[in-house]
């Protein structure tokens, strides 16, 4: 039985201010989700915090590239060493972020290890790059294309290991029918799977198919990383960007549930979801809820 380590990562690094002169609440993520008493609920080891740097983009402007990209890259190297120890170790690590930048530190610590895949189960595929917009700047919407290689050296290409992930190595679930990312997706042969295919194919055999595809010679094994923003709106207001048409609650545990028992999962992370937005804590009882129904040792 594997040891889950529950790891803080605090990070707002990679989010556009939501109004003048604030900072995105993500950062609060897993304070919200602990007052769930999540540790004790997954019968968890404590990992400690890895600290990140102050959010402060300067003078930075449209045109500039990736903001924070220095904090960024600190960062990620940092939260590296730490997810890096416990895979080493054969621990479970379920690190809370945080925007979806700090994917970029499971995806480094893994390419230090040797060959790995990632299962995104997101709203949006996250691959924003310098190819297919002039809009770069969060990474927190850019992350997969910087873990796939596309976008600035400072970022990409950290300790030479670039790409820290192989496009044929990725899969993403969850992303809305509407997506408009996904053409490129799949023209570049990265599995994609919307909301409406997850229905249609059902959770069980999407789960099935997507594990049985990493179960390749070569690959090591795959992350988990998991967006709040999958879930719909109805459901799960409390994050950045509110889409209509995401999986209901119902849909998501099974789905990744079934990943993450998988021999070939060997750690997971939780993004996105802003305590700021969610006065009355219903939407972290709910992350803990999906999270223990998963991710809790039997």
């Amino acid at each position: 039985m594997r040891r889950i380590v529950v790891i803080d990562a605090p990070s707002n690094l990679g989010l556009r201010p939501p109004a003048e002169g604030t900072v995105p609440g993500c950062y609060k993520l897993a304070g919200a989700l602990r007052e769930q008493r999540l540790l004790q609920r997954l019968g968890a080891y404590e990992g400690g915090v890895v600290v990140p740097p102050r959010y402060d983009r300067g003078d930075w402007q449209e045109g500039d590239g990736v903001f924070n990209a220095e904090a960024i890259a600190t960062y990620t190297r940092k939260l590296a060493d730490r997810i890096e120890h416990h895979v080493r170790a054969e621990d479970f690590p379920v690190v809370l972020g945080g925007d979806c930048s700090i994917q970029l530190g499971a995806s480094l610590a893994l390419r230090r290890i040797g060959r790995y895949g990632i299962v995104v189960i997101d709203g949006s595929a996250d691959f924003r790059h310098p190819g297919n917009s002039d809009r770069i700047g969060a990474a927190g919407g850019e992350e997969l294309a910087i873990a796939t290689g596309r976008g600035q050296a400072d970022l990409t290409d950290l300790e030479g290991l670039r790409p820290y992930v192989r496009d044929e190595d990725v899969r993403v679930l969850g992303i809305r029918d509407y997506d408009d990312e996904r053409a490129e997706l799949t023209a570049l042969k990265i599995t994609n799977v919307t909301v409406g295919e997850i229905r249609k194919q059902g959770v069980e055999d999407v789960a099935r198919a997507v594990v049985r595809s990493l179960e390749v010679p070569g690959i090591e094994g795959f992350w988990l990383h998991l967006d709040a923003d999958v879930l719909d709106p109805s459901v799960m207001p409390a994050v950045d960007s509110p889409d209509p048409g995401g999986l209901l609650p119902g849909e998501l545990a099974p789905l990744l549930g079934a990943l993450a028992r998988s021999e070939r999962c060997v750690g997971f992370n939780l993004t996105i979801y802003d305590p700021d937005l969610d006065p009355d804590g219903s939407c972290a009882a709910l992350l803990a809820d999906l999270l223990q129904t998963a991710l809790a040792q039997p």
